[in-house]
């Protein structure tokens, strides 16, 4: 079995590993080293997350030098780190697999308080504080595996091992790297789930995180995490694209595989609930069985989703939990009801405090704190289903659940990392293009069918893949027919826009209209703003006039000379108005 050591620092006696100094960045040919912008920038290699620690340097400092490393006898450190700036250490190792960890630091003078300990694609593997002077020794497992990386259609081999330290000024002085042979629990999944990556400076509370990279904080070191949860799978695109031919190829008698599938699956008309979703687990589940592993459901984590009209809660997913734990009764399969637990914490909170758990402006991924706080609800739902289980892998499973790293709860006020002014000319490269108006058709007049479409993607809602006919003119094959669902459902379209059950999809739209539209959809997602008199009172028909008072507070009416209000609004009009929304 491999076992390798490395010790930290400058050191004059021998030593049966390998010392290692802060000049050692890795490369391919040494087989480890620390990862910083230098060698990032010239290794293609290092810039793709999911086969790295899954930090890089957001996009205004791409070309700076943040991570500074020195030595002393004591070990490697950075110097004057800036806050949220990861020491990142990588090793290769033989062969793909599980392998024990263990690494010991060294706290300054002055105590360290939130360290974080990274392992692999940043599943977190310690949180804690250390007191002055104070050295550390934590051991975890970490699975080496191939993966499918984001926007690539091929396997990328993966055969090392990461390790990211966020905290103030400690010493790394050595680790230890074993491989084990152990039980693997696999996950099959879509975003919320996944190994997110993020930049740095480190923010936990903007960072997405999908709950799978967090739940190894809740297992013990018998039994070992390995995510192929990706963004935008469904249960019939996991096994297409060639993420399950991964977990096929790797997974041995005894290990789990663990299911949650339902965000994507609800898109498209092939995969409803009770249909091509149902189908797909049933397969998953019955090949499980074929190769002696055993899997799990969990019914889909809740979205932060509320209607605009009443401001009750709206739950998009419940028929895709109930298929899960009806199935689940079928075939005796354990389901962890995610759904439930999370939507109790959601509901709890209400709209606004649960943001802070979700990445800033998102409503159904969460942050680095969401993350946690839902892989704790699955290890609890794991303990409450599984401890009795008549099959014993499972209960097994059950016994080897941890109670985590003590609470880790956001802040009450959300702190985003700021561009600096020097930086303030630096656009970033991935940003998204214009997703409502090509330039051609800016000029156009804005029909209903368009203006939902638009406030849907403003308000990061997505169509339905049911039309439930509502209106007698909308029909159900239409490119609109999801995007006015999802509207009804979530109380955007006021009745008093429709008459005789008619939406009128092709109608052009006034521009008060639109704001009634447009303020409906941002109700769904924050409270309007406290209703002021405005100069357009009495403009506008009565159940209008709080959107329209709420506009004018928004900044979206210009103040001093009045717009008409009854005019048609174009594209390029109604695209700059949703790219004023802070939502």
């Amino acid at each position: 079995m491999y076992l390798k050591k490395f010790r930290f620092g400058i050191h004059s006696e021998k030593y049966d590993g390998i010392t290692v100094t802060a000049d050692d960045l890795y490369q391919p040919s040494a087989g480890y080293g620390f990862v910083v912008e230098q060698n990032r920038r010239k290794q293609e290699l290092l810039k793709i997350p999911e086969i790295n620690a899954g930090f890089d340097t957001v996009y205004w400092y791409r070309n700076e030098e943040l991570t500074q490393i020195r030595n002393d006898d004591q070990g490697c450190f950075m110097e004057a780190p800036a806050a949220g700036i990861p020491l990142i250490f990588k090793a290769d190792v033989p062969r793909q697999g599980n392998y024990r960890v263990t690494v010991t630091v060294q706290a300054p003078a002055g105590g360290m308080e939130n360290m974080l300990l990274f392992s692999g694609r940043r599943r977190l593997a310690y949180k804690g504080s250390l007191a002055a002077g104070e050295s550390f020794t934590g051991t975890f497992l970490t699975n080496v595996c191939d993966i499918i990386p984001r926007g690539k259609e091929c396997i990328y081999e993966d055969k090392s091992i990461d390790v990211a330290i966020i905290a103030d000024a400690l010493r790394i002085t050595r680790m230890q790297i074993e491989e084990v042979n152990c039980p693997t629990l696999y996950i099959a999944g879509d975003s919320t789930l996944t190994d997110q990556n993020t930049d740095y400076p480190y923010f936990p509370e903007a960072s997405y995180a999908g709950w799978g990279q967090m739940l190894g904080a809740f297992l013990d070191n018998d039994i070992v995490v390995s995510n192929h949860a990706h963004s935008g799978l469904t249960t019939e695109s996991f096994r297409k694209e060639g993420h399950y031919a991964i977990v096929r190829q790797y997974c041995k008698p005894g290990d789990f595989l663990l299911i949650q599938f339902g965000h994507n699956d609800q898109k498209l008309d092939s995969l409803k609930a009770a249909e091509g979703y149902r189908e797909n687990l049933l397969r998953y589940i019955n090949e499980c069985r074929d190769n002696r592993m055993h899997p799990l459901m969990v019914t889909p984590v809740a979205r932060n989703s509320w209607r605009g009209n009443d401001g009750s809660y709206n739950d998009l997913l419940k028929e895709y939990a109930d298929c899960c734990l009806a199935l689940g009764r079928e075939m005796d399969v354990p389901v962890i009801d995610l759904h439930q637990r999370s939507m109790e914490f959601v509901t709890a909170l209400g709209l606004e405090a649960a943001k802070r758990f979700y990445y800033p402006g998102d409503f159904t991924h969460s942050n680095d704190y969401g993350a946690y706080q839902m892989a704790r609800f699955v290890t609890e739902e794991i303990l409450r289903v599984c401890r009795n289980h008549p099959v014993n892998a499972y209960a097994w499973l059950a016994d080897h659940v941890t109670e985590g790293f003590g609470e880790w709860t956001p802040p009450l006020v959300i702190k985003l990392p700021e561009k600096p002014e020097a930086y303030a000319e630096m656009v970033d490269p991935d940003a998204a293009q214009d997703l409502f108006v090509d330039l051609e058709r800016r000029s156009a007049a804005l029909t209903r069918a368009e203006a939902l479409d638009m406030i849907i993607q403003t308000a990061r809602f997505f169509r339905s893949n049911v039309y439930n006919d509502m209106f007698v003119d909308v029909v159900g094959h239409e490119w609109y027919a999801g995007g006015v669902e999802c509207a009804y459902q979530n109380g955007i379209i006021p009745p008093e826009l429709c008459s005789n059950n008619r939406f009128y999809p092709e109608q052009e739209v006034k521009l008060w209209e639109f704001l009634v539209l447009a303020l409906n959809g941002y109700k769904s997602r924050k409270q309007l703003p406290a209703e002021e008199p405005c100069q357009y009172d009495g403009s506008v028909p009565a159940y209008g006039q709080v959107f329209i008072r709420a506009a004018c507070s928004l900044g979206l009416l210009p103040k001093g000379e009045k717009v008409n209000l009854n005019r048609i609004i174009s594209r390029g009009e109604a695209a700059d108005i949703c790219k004023n929304f802070k939502i």
